[in-house]
Parts: C-alpha cells; sequence; structure tokens
C-alpha cells in the first residue's frame, strides 16, 4: 500500500490550529486519567504544544512525542522546555520505536482519522501500552459539523473535505467508529464519550474562519482539491471568502463534534 497522505498538510494556517490545542480543550477527558509520574507517548504529535502540556500533568515521567512529519518535529523541538524528560522524534504509527508494555498512557489526537489502516494503528498502540496503562484517542465527526448562519459554500467545502479525504484513504467522520475501530483492534475495556469546540464570539469567530479561509487556498487541502479535479482555484477562492463572511456574522456561530475513547484491556 502507498504511504498515508495527510490531508491538512503542514501549512502555517494548519500549524496555527494545533499551536491553539491545550490539554483543556483537546484532551479534557484524559485529564482525570492522568498522574505524575507516569510515561506517555503522543502519537502524531504535531508541533508539539498538546504534547508539552501533557507532560506537565505527568512530570516528572517521561513523554515521547512523534510524527511522520520532519518540519512537524523539528517546530516540536523548538518548544521543548524539559528535554530531559520530553522527546520528539520523527516515527511511525504502524511500527513504533518500542518494546512491548512501554507505556502508561497512549494519546493521539486527530490522527486515525488520517490513517487509511487506523484499526492497525490502534493494536500497534495497544501493544506498547503497559498493562492497566490507557489509550486514548479523540477525532472529529465532520458530518456533524454545525453552523449558522447556512451557506451552501461551507456546505460545499464540507463535501470537499469528504472527498479529498476518501480519496487519500482516510476518514473525515473517524470519531463515529472510534468505539468499533478500539474493539476490532482487540481491547475489551472502551469507554467512549464526546465533546464540542464552539466558535460563537468575535474573536473566535475570526480565529477559526481565518485559519480556514486561509487552509482552503493554501494548505494541501487546496493543492489536492485541484490535483484530483473535485474543485478550481475560483471555487477555492468562493469558499474562503465565504469562511471569511461567516467569520464577520455577528450570529455567526460554529460547533466541531469529537468523539473520544479510552481504551483498555
Amino acid at each position: 500500500m502507498p504511504p498515508d497522505t495527510y490531508s491538512h498538510g503542514h501549512h502555517e494556517s494548519v500549524l496555527r490550529s494545533h499551536r491553539w490545542r491545550t490539554a483543556e480543550n483537546s484532551a479534557a477527558y484524559l485529564l482525570p486519567h492522568l498522574a505524575p509520574g507516569q510515561s506517555l507517548l503522543d502519537v502524531g504529535c504535531g508541533p508539539g504544544n498538546l504534547t508539552v502540556d501533557l507532560a506537565a500533568r505527568v512530570a516528572p515521567g517521561t513523554v515521547v512525542g512523534i510524527d511522520a512529519a520532519v518540519d512537524a518535529i523539528a517546530a516540536a523541538k523548538k518548544i521543548d522546555v524539559a528535554p530531559d524528560r520530553v522527546t520528539f522524534a520523527v516515527g511511525d504509527v504502524y511500527a513504533l520505536d518500542a518494546p512491548d508494555a512501554t507505556y502508561d498512557v497512549v494519546h493521539a489526537h486527530q490522527v486515525l482519522q488520517h490513517l487509511s489502516d487506523p484499526v492497525g494503528a490502534l493494536r500497534e498502540m495497544r501493544r506498547v501500552t503497559k498493562p492497566g496503562g490507557v489509550v486514548a484517542a479523540r477525532d472529529g465527526v465532520y458530518a456533524s459539523f454545525a453552523w449558522a448562519p447556512d451557506d451552501p459554500r461551507l456546505d460545499r467545502w464540507n463535501e470537499l473535505y469528504h472527498r479529498i479525504t476518501k480519496h487519500n484513504r482516510a476518514e473525515a467522520d473517524a470519531g463515529r467508529y472510534l468505539l468499533g475501530w478500539a474493539q476490532r483492534a482487540g481491547f475489551t475495556d472502551v469507554t467512549a464519550s464526546s465533546s464540542t469546540w464552539t466558535f460563537a464570539d468575535p474573536e473566535s469567530r475570526a480565529w477559526w474562519g481565518g485559519l480556514w479561509a486561509d487552509r482552503v487556498v493554501s494548505s494541501s487541502f487546496a493543492g489536492q482539491a485541484v490535483e484530483y479535479g473535485y474543485a478550481d482555484r475560483a471555487e477555492l477562492d468562493a469558499i474562503a471568502a465565504a469562511w471569511r463572511t461567516w467569520s464577520e456574522q455577528p450570529d455567526g456561530w460554529y460547533a466541531v463534534l469529537h468523539a473520544e475513547i479510552l481504551a483498555r484491556d
């Protein structure tokens, strides 16, 4: 099989979103299960902001963040304030560089949705988790994203996103399948939950609408949409304009649904 294709890429507009993520806004479901001294693996760590935040919760435990992208790991190393116990490295979720039963916690935020074999990835994450440890995963459900006011151009954006990820052998609605994927990966004790990001005030609307306006025309989403023949530049410009228009509406509201699992043996 060809290697997985990351539908977002690593344009600045994508990293802008990744750098915003914190343990509170992106891993709240996991926080009650973290304790000082635990070892933690963060799979698909991106630029490392969430990894560093999680590392503070398990200090003085050791933390490893891995990502398939060399540029993402380089960015993560720049913010590593505790290199004696937090390590960033290029890695492969399908072949983790760790013996069996290495980590107390294995975490993946918005990773499985980009993989062609999420069950295989979960099996590998399970392999490196200690008995009594936990695998934590959170992914979006793009079909359940909701917004107001209505705009057919944003409907078209969501349709395009689904077409692109399907072309890339990924799953835009991964969150709804996490429970089943974990069961197929061999976990016998899986707790499923859900949570949202909501953007409904002027500051958060400007941030969310602005980054997606940029992503639609400048990130890998744009290049793939054109390359795969799903859209042209004129249509992408119109979708970007729709995002900016939405962000300026006083009644603009957007909710991003995430599903989450805590998986154990």
